[in-house]
């Protein structure tokens, strides 16, 4: 029985997939190849590009036009920057590669001797020059990790590269692609034997063109769960396809994680009898989270960059839209997967599964160190008792802020993010908690969902909407704004109980001042009024 795949390459026979060759507009790619021209394809981890390069050199080679092949340089990167000994592993990993899939020694038969002869800084391309005259057919070749070599390591292999590209196609690869997380335009690769920092544009400045891998539109994402409905039987509801698309937004790992997820580790999804249902996506999604699976560790990990801060914070913070970003770190940190940027320049975290693991991620420390037990806020009839909960945040904030906020990175997000790791160690107990914020927004919506007791068959929820502002201006303005934002969501969401939580972090004033709690009514609905 096929599966769905969350490592490494698909591989047809055992796993549901989409045609590689459909993620990429394939004519324009042949058209580069035939053009000679050398290119880049990137896209974030885990996206699909692998199996994107490996049916690509397929079906070069079974065209009979070219000689293609793959070769994962990764291998060298231990090496850093040590270029003879990253020099060796990649031509080893050449040589395998052309023997494994052309049937072709001829590298194994010559690498060491020419890596002896030419040194580490020209054996790479005089092995490619050799190569390529060993047959009339035009050598294309796919270097995939290209950005896990590092500093003068790198450098040498884009400057080899670039060398040899006049003499192409006789005597040097017709085509070259580089595939990896980023664009060769963001490297910033700095040089022990120069003492320089040498971008990828000046190393590698024969580049054609930069081809991004997309993530799956909602058809395709349907195709691919559809494969798992014709091999098994087992529907997904359409409450669940859409759950799935609106959490996923369409990341291949997501959408693969979220169906092995709900399809063969959790038991019930194992019933082929039963349906995939909305709640069983959800159960799956906080599985992949708490587990915190490779690919969400790797992204969580990227959070500590400086660059990577500088674009996220704001966005935590819900600053207004006067916050100025750098472009290249909002290119560096949209390659890296994180965010998505509209055609009408408008920033946004890139999923709504990220948008809770990036908060999480960021106050994992702080919730890991928190007491709070659930059942002290839990009332005779099982739901969250909020006043008693944020009553006791209140309380925190007060003892505690200065000290949590400055253990974060994102101190700019501090309040935000201390509130939501009190929260989440809470309703870890069973519930969850669903997040909107983003640049311009000058706000965090919250709504937590509380699971109460089952009814015919389904499971009554409680709703808690809490909206997070910083105070901006005066309390009146703030209040004002933030009870209208309040009541919107409340509306939106089909809440009955709602919280207004309003952080003041003016210098010099004191906790009597800032705290305060009072009961406000906006159209009939009343909303508590939180001050911290």
């Amino acid at each position: 029985m096929r599966f769905f795949n969350t490592a490494g390459p698909i591989k047809p026979d055992l796993h549901y997939c989409l045609p590689p060759l459909t993620r990429f507009d394939l004519g324009e790619v042949l058209q580069l190849i035939e053009q000679q021209k050398y290119f880049v394809l990137h896209a974030p981890r885990q996206t699909g590009k692998t199996s994107c390069l490996l049916a690509l050199m397929e079906y070069l080679n079974a065209s009979g036009q070219y000689r293609c092949v793959y070769v994962n340089v990764e291998i060298a990167q231990a090496a850093r920057e040590d270029v003879a000994g990253a020099m060796q592993a990649i031509l080893s990993e050449l040589g395998s590669w052309a023997r494994i899939v052309l049937n072709d020694e001829y590298l194994n038969s010559v690498r060491t001797r020419i890596l002896a002869d030419s040194g580490p800084f020209t054996a790479l391309s005089e092995l490619l020059k050799q190569w390529a005259a060993q047959d009339r057919r035009p050598l294309v070749v796919l270097i995939d990790e290209i950005d896990a070599l590092v500093g003068d390591t790198l450098i040498s292999v884009l400057r080899q590269l670039r060398s040899g590209y006049p003499q192409r196609p006789g005597h040097f690869p017709q085509s070259i692609v580089l595939c990896g997380v980023r664009d060769v335009r963001d490297y910033r690769i700095h040089s022990s034997r120069e003492k320089a920092i040498i971008t990828g544009g000046s190393a590698f400045n024969i580049k054609a063109e930069s081809l991004r891998l997309g993530n799956f539109n909602r058809t395709e994402m349907e195709t691919l769960y559809r494969v798992h409905t014709e091999e098994t039987g087992q529907i997904f509801t359409s409450e669940a396809l859409q759950r799935l698309w609106e959490l996923s937004g369409g990341q291949p790992w997501l959408v693969n994680a979220l169906g092995y997820e709900t399809c063969f580790r959790m038991k019930a999804g194992r019933d082929r009898q039963q349906p995939i249902t909305a709640d069983l996506v959800d159960t799956a999604k906080e599985n992949l989270i708490l587990r915190r699976d490779t690919h969400l560790d790797q992204l969580a990990d990227k959070l500590q960059e400086e660059r990577v801060r500088r674009v996220i914070e704001p966005l935590l913070a819900g600053n207004d839209l006067a916050v100025e970003f750098r472009s290249d770190d909002v290119a560096y940190t949209q390659d890296l997967g994180l965010i998505r940027q509209q055609v009408n320049g408008r920033i946004q975290i890139a999923n709504c599964i990220y948008q809770e693991v990036i908060p999480r991620e960021l106050a994992w420390n702080i919730q890991s160190g928190m007491s709070q037990q659930t059942q002290w806020y839990i009332d005779p009839e099982g739901r969250l008792d909020m006043f008693k909960l944020l009553g006791a945040f209140q309380e925190f904030f007060r003892e505690h802020s200065e000290h949590w906020v400055e253990r974060f990175q994102y101190k700019e997000a501090g309040p935000q993010l201390l509130l939501q790791a009190f929260l989440q160690r809470i309703v870890n107990g069973g519930g969850r908690i669903e997040r909107e914020y983003g640049l311009g927004r000058m706000r965090t919506d919250l709504l937590v969902m509380w699971p109460l007791r089952r009814v015919e068959g389904e499971s009554e929820i409680q709703k808690i909407v809490i909206e997070l502002k910083l105070l901006h201006k005066s309390l009146e303005q703030t209040l004002a704004v933030g009870l209208e934002q309040t009541w919107e969501y409340l509306d939106r969401c089909g809440a009955k109980e709602g919280h207004l939580v309003i952080f003041d972090r003016t210098p010099g004033k004191t906790w009597e001042e800032k705290l305060f709690r009072r009961r406000e009514t906006v159209r009939g609905r009343q909303i508590t009024v939180w001050g911290m």
